[in-house]
């Protein structure tokens, strides 16, 4: 009752395809990184384009930042929730 020729061979041969499935395991996860992480570059560069498209059309007479910088707190807060939408963005491309 020992090894024989064999049973090595379907060791060898479980522990290779162990190893197989594991490689295309983090080669799918690592393409599914890639795509949510394109999705998110290509997201936040279309929200950043639209949310400075809204700023230059329908914000001209204001100046955002000479606005902070004068204490004004709803330019501030309104500042904030647009980096608040940059931040979700990116999270719903990571989450997939």
């Amino acid at each position: 009752m020992g090894y024989n020729r064999q049973t090595k061979t379907t060791c060898l041969s479980t522990v290779c395809r162990g190893i197989s499935l594991e490689i295309e395991f983090i080669s799918a996860s690592f393409v599914n990184l890639l795509i949510n992480l394109s999705y998110s570059i290509i997201a936040v560069v279309v929200g950043v384009y639209c949310l400075l498209w809204v700023d230059d059309k329908l914000l001209k007479n204001i100046d955002l930042e000479e606005e902070m910088k004068q204490g004004n707190i709803a330019v501030a807060i309104f500042a904030s929730t647009i980096l608040i939408f940059v931040a979700i963005i990116i999270a719903f491309g990571f989450r997939g």
